[in-house]
């Protein structure tokens, strides 16, 4: 039973033998767990252009992983990862930068 299962995955559309279909999303989660990872960094060291560039990434993907043939499940749930912590960095980065109660002291000359 267990190796009829095995054969089925493997000669599946969206299987181990395919590179796009199963390799690069898994190979994409280093990005996610990267920016996981930077959590713990002080807001100002963010990037806007990188974390913009994740999120619109993690979301084109993630609609695009649901209209192929066969849906690819391992892409669309790293790319809902890699969505949401490019909002949650961009989010950490504009509270600092816009909302910030911390006002830089005049310079007086």
């Amino acid at each position: 039973m267990a190796a009829s299962k095995l054969q089925a995955l493997w000669n599946h559309p969206a299987g181990p033998k395919t590179s796009s279909s199963l390799w690069a999303p898994t190979f994409k989660w280093g990005i996610s767990i990267a920016n996981i990872a930077d959590f713990s960094k002080p807001p100002e060291k963010i990037s806007y252009p990188q974390q913009v560039a994740v999120t619109c990434t993690g979301l084109i993907w993630s609609r695009y992983s649901l209209v192929i043939t066969p849906k690819n499940w391992n892409l669309f749930s790293v790319n809902v990862a890699m969505a949401g912590t490019g909002i949650y960095q961009l989010t950490r980065k504009i509270r600092q930068d816009y909302f910030s109660e911390v006002q830089e002291a005049p310079v007086e000359g």
